[in-house]
């Protein structure tokens, strides 16, 4: 496309822009004004960048030019805005530059990940006596029943028998300590190791509540 016809189209943008049609009756008496705005034959120019109206279909031509030509390479985002804000301005620049990569088809086809692999899975080591190693699973989103909306799920990985226990939201690393403490410590002992569907900050906090409990429990006796 010309240098003309992009000028021509941009001018036909503040048609039916009423900030345009403000900013035009402004500045044909006074340019530059104290805002940053200035006109320069017949384009409203931001801070030395060319202000585009209210015209989404010419917005998405402009970012498409300078992302998807040879020109701009399907860079990224960050990049297609840089290039796209040093020669244009119009409110929401930033949002629509970024609202376009995300639905560029060459983009998504090709991008890639920003972060190492993963790697393989690694199992949990095969648990060596009953009631050493546990798993926790919190089943939610249950009808209510007396309050209680969550059931804990506590089974030992070796023999695969499991205990059943109703929590009621919103439940803290303490209330399940006293949960695991009183229904399956007391009957089985303190267990080596605990796996759960919750983060490790989450079971870090019932282990070191679930230690003083049992030291608590210990200086009793």
């Amino acid at each position: 496309m010309s240098v003309l016809v992009w000028v021509q189209e941009v001018a036909n943008s503040y048609a039916t822009d009423s900030q345009a049609q403000s900013l035009l009756a402004r500045l044909t008496i006074h340019s530059p004004d104290e805002h940053g705005y200035s006109l320069h034959q017949g384009l409203i120019r931001f801070k030395d960048r060319i202000w585009v109206g209210d015209n989404s279909g010419l917005q998405t031509k402009i970012i498409t030019a300078l992302h998807s030509s040879a020109v701009g390479g399907h860079s990224g985002q960050r990049a297609t805005y840089q290039r796209v804000k040093r020669m244009f301005y119009w409110k929401g620049l930033k949002q629509h530059v970024e609202t376009f990569i995300q639905q560029c088809a060459v983009c998504q086809h090709a991008k890639h990940l920003n972060s190492k692999p993963a790697g393989l899975l690694q199992p949990l080591p095969i648990p060596q006596g009953v009631w050493q190693d546990l798993s926790l699973d919190f089943v939610e989103g249950l009808p209510k029943s007396d309050g209680f909306s969550v059931i804990l799920v506590v089974v030992d990985r070796l023999t695969k028998y499991n205990h059943f226990f109703p929590l009621k939201h919103p439940f803290s690393a303490l209330v399940v300590a006293r949960v695991l403490y009183d229904g399956v410590i007391k009957l089985h002992g303190m267990p080596k190791t605990m796996v759960s569907d919750r983060d490790k900050i989450f079971t870090s906090s019932v282990w070191t509540e679930l230690f003083k409990l049992w030291g608590s429990n210990f200086i009793s006796v």
